[in-house]
């Protein structure tokens, strides 16, 4: 004799349908405005650079394919257990061993799911890390044990620097250091394609700023560059993306886009308060206990 499965009765069905209304209703009224926006944005932060709406609508178009692959086994799971189910107890579908078309459906179907993903993974991928040969400026950006230092050039910029070895964009920077204690500030000047230079002394870091939809690794013994060009003024939050030790938590950094003048006034009040070197500096208040930091005002590293 067969499973047997205990019927509902038809009170009880109602019941659990007006429970489950009731919880979707309370689910939904329960979504704040901000919880709406998020819903809107697929979980993602509006676009503050000219490259995020590349991630954006990469990110939108996997839903997009989720949603519709999703339906599609929804709709033949649920076709199946209509179709085949069981109407009396003494009845045994008939049961199929192969089906030829089907096995090549689904094998077929994801492998060119995962070529189109591919595809324009890549292409996103190479408008994401594409370099301006001449970009309007170059931040030095140094991931450290546990925070950062941004170094900005005062000056004329050599566009054809490396930023390796000693080969910097400007003669002098000004810079600001942040510790596991104080987050320090990232400031640029909105509209204008920046270059980041991404240096690490100790460990591999990861450098992202969530509303510019772009993030970088910062590795040990190489120079990663990524450029961004802010598009919309305002604060946001940067932080590093890999877990880099037992303070990962507290590599925190601000970022302020401001307006041309703005950020001029802010290199002057740097420069005004001492924070000048000749070359990029690596520093913060771990610097001591980090073999290959070194905080001299000349901004060597050994």
């Amino acid at each position: 004799m067969g499973l047997q499965v205990p019927k509902l009765s038809g009170a009880l069905r109602r019941t659990l349908r007006v429970a489950l209304l009731g919880v979707t209703m309370l689910v939904l009224a329960g979504c704040s405005e901000a919880d709406t926006h998020q819903i809107r944005n697929l979980a993602m932060p509006d676009r503050a650079s000219a490259q995020g709406p590349y991630t954006y609508e990469l990110w939108k178009w996997a839903w997009v394919a989720a949603m519709i692959t999703g339906i599609i086994v929804w709709g033949l799971i649920f076709y199946a257990v209509v179709r085949f189910r069981r109407r009396s107890d003494d009845e045994v579908p008939r049961q199929t061993r192969y089906n030829l078309p089907l096995e090549v459906f689904y094998t077929i179907a994801p492998v060119l799911m995962c070529v189109v993903f591919f595809f324009h993974t890549v292409r996103v991928q190479d408008e994401l890390t594409k370099l301006d040969a001449n970009p309007d400026l170059t931040v030095e950006v140094t991931g450290q044990q546990w925070s950062w230092t941004f170094n900005h050039g005062i000056g004329e910029q050599d566009t054809s620097a490396t930023g390796e070895d000693g080969d910097f964009a400007y003669d002098e920077y000004v810079y600001t250091s942040g510790t596991g204690r104080d987050i320090p500030t990232l400031v640029l000047p909105v509209d204008q394609t920046i270059q980041f230079n991404l240096h690490s002394p100790d460990v591999i870091h990861d450098f992202g700023v969530p509303s510019f939809l772009m993030k970088m690794d910062v590795i040990p013994g190489r120079v990663n560059k990524m450029q961004v060009k802010p598009t919309v003024e305002g604060t946001y939050a940067g932080k590093c993306y890999e877990l880099c030790g037992v303070s990962h938590s507290r590599m925190l950094f601000n970022v302020e886009v401001v307006s041309q003048a703005e950020y001029d006034a802010y290199l002057a009040d740097l420069a005004e308060a001492g924070q000048t070197a000749q070359a990029p500096l690596i520093g913060g208040s771990y610097v001591n206990d980090q073999a290959g930091l070194d905080d001299d005002s000349e901004g060597t590293s050994e």
